[in-house]
């Protein structure tokens, strides 16, 4: 068995999970956001170590249930991506971590964008920019606190603070790493894409990627924290995108992974590790664990995030959600939707601070259920954007809170014209499990087809479909033209 950790941005969840793919019950323990004057968005690195701390212990004492032949080989973490986790040589925090969604660095990137900085890096490494990625948010700390830095020993990521604090190693997983100065073809940073940030001065508060099937051993105190065995083989990373991605099918060059959660990350599998040649800085190529696979990746700002705000301004409870949903037609009584409503703006496909949300064409007719089904159908328009953009040209999974409603599930499958691999169960910690196991040298399915593949994908024995109808696909069709026109005219505003 292996205890699989899952790291979000409020919420750490663990659990056990065997060879086979049993798995034990989930635990969750929430951590604070902090939200502050200036798009400032933070979390305390100890606060979260220690929900980690919390989640373990609880998985490990559900081994009884297992058989006693089925000891726990090792620890799997992934987790949140981007921001800025600082901390010192013995892994302790130098300030908060800046969350992936703080926005103190919009200025940085409007200057990057304006004098080519942005467009340059991302032609280099692959890697579009946004408010909360670390480049800016480095360079912001570089000009406003640089007593911070200095005092810091490594700028990393969330999986990697834990993995510090848990096994001492001063490590990254080249999937974090890859955001924004890694060559992801060679695993190494890009020096020059360094200078161009005016970053060089701080080329050594980065851990060098770790290699694939990287191992690390549990520290003796930790373990006696954990009830884990001193020497226990750790997994860090890869980070939750690249996890859900392999957790929940992805196997195949071209198919493609949707995770509806807070925020709505579209990926695609490669083979190629080249940056794309868009008109737009946007997106992300990153190194996974397996040779010779990357992963195309636009992770758009809001998901579940911006309907969670508009069910709350409207009264409506989550679970009203598939009831709302059908009681509206498509295309919403003609009530349109952008879903941009993130104080930092937007990361893909496009990246602009400025970018905000909208709704359109309501009258006195326009009910609940209209508003949130335009919301909706304009999440799905922009996982279509994203994938559309990466290249899809396979088979479509998805995962996340977002891809639990049935209704809006067949949204997507409309709008994206397929039919779409649902996978609802401990899709992040299954796509970790099954790294830590390939480390090990151990077979394993972890629920999945193979290295990387997944039961909800094509040919899998598990989850569910989201069908394609043919109706609402010719309706979506021009309702996604009208929406890239909107999207068009809204940029010049903004």
């Amino acid at each position: 068995m292996i205890v699989g950790v899952d790291v979000g941005t409020s919420v750490t969840k663990a659990q056990l999970i065997a060879r086979d793919g049993r798995t034990g019950p989930a635990h969750e323990a929430r951590s604070t956001l902090y939200t502050l004057p200036g798009n400032r968005v933070e979390q305390d690195m100890d606060e979260v170590i220690g929900t980690v701390v919390t989640v373990v212990r609880a998985a490990v004492a559900d081994a009884a249930q297992f058989s006693p032949d089925e000891p726990v080989e090792a620890l799997a973490l992934t987790g949140q991506g981007d921001g800025l986790w600082l901390r010192d040589a013995d892994g302790r925090p130098v300030g908060r971590a800046l969350s992936w969604m703080d926005g103190r660095a919009a200025p940085v990137l409007d200057a990057w964008a304006a004098d080519g900085t942005a467009r340059e890096v991302h032609r280099r490494t692959g890697a579009g920019m946004f408010p909360g990625a670390a480049g800016p948010l480095l360079a912001h700390l570089a000009e406003h606190e640089p007593e911070r830095l200095a005092a810091a020993d490594v700028a990393g990521y969330c999986v990697d603070a834990i993995a510090q604090r848990f096994t001492g190693a001063r490590t990254v997983d080249a999937s974090d790493a890859s955001v924004p100065f890694l060559d992801a073809a060679r695993r190494t940073y890009d020096d020059e894409a360094l200078e161009l940030c005016g970053l060089s001065r701080w080329r050594g508060l980065l851990a060098e990627p770790a290699p694939p099937g990287a191992l690390f051993g549990l520290l003796p105190k930790v373990a006696a924290e954990l009830g884990l065995p001193s020497g226990l083989p750790v997994s860090a990373g890869p980070f939750d995108i690249p996890a859900c991605g392999f957790g929940s099918g992805l196997e195949q060059v071209g198919q493609g992974n949707l995770i509806i959660g807070t925020t709505l990350a579209c990926q695609v599998l490669s083979s190629d590790p080249a940056p794309g040649a868009g008109d737009e800085a946007a997106g992300m190529v990153l190194a996974t664990p397996y040779e010779d696979r990357y992963l195309r990746v636009m992770p758009a700002m809001i998901g579940t995030a911006g309907l969670d705000w508009l069910l709350g301004m409207l009264g409506v409870r989550i679970e009203e959600l598939d009831a709302l949903l059908a009681r509206s037609p498509y295309g919403a009584a003609g009530v349109t939707a952008l879903p941009f409503l993130s104080t930092s703006g937007e990361r893909a496909p496009f990246v602009d601070a400025r970018a905000r949300g909208r709704l359109d064409g309501l009258s006195p007719l326009t009910s609940r259920a209209d508003l949130v089904r335009a919301l909706c159908e304009a999440v799905a328009y922009s996982a279509r954007h994203c994938l559309e953009t990466l290249g899809v040209d396979g088979a479509i999974t998805a995962c996340g809170g977002g891809a639990r409603s049935g209704e809006w599930g067949r949204i997507f499958a409309g709008v994206l014209g397929r039919d779409v691999h649902v996978r609802e169960d401990a899709v992040g910690i299954r796509g970790a499990a099954r790294v830590a196991w390939r480390a090990l040298g151990a077979d394993a399915s972890a629920g999945s087809g193979g290295d990387g593949g997944g039961a909800a994908g094509p040919g899998g024995d598990g989850g569910r479909v989201a069908r394609a109808d043919a109706e609402a696909v010719a309706f979506y069709e021009d309702g996604y033209r009208r929406y890239l026109d909107t999207l068009e005219t809204a940029r010049r505003s903004w």
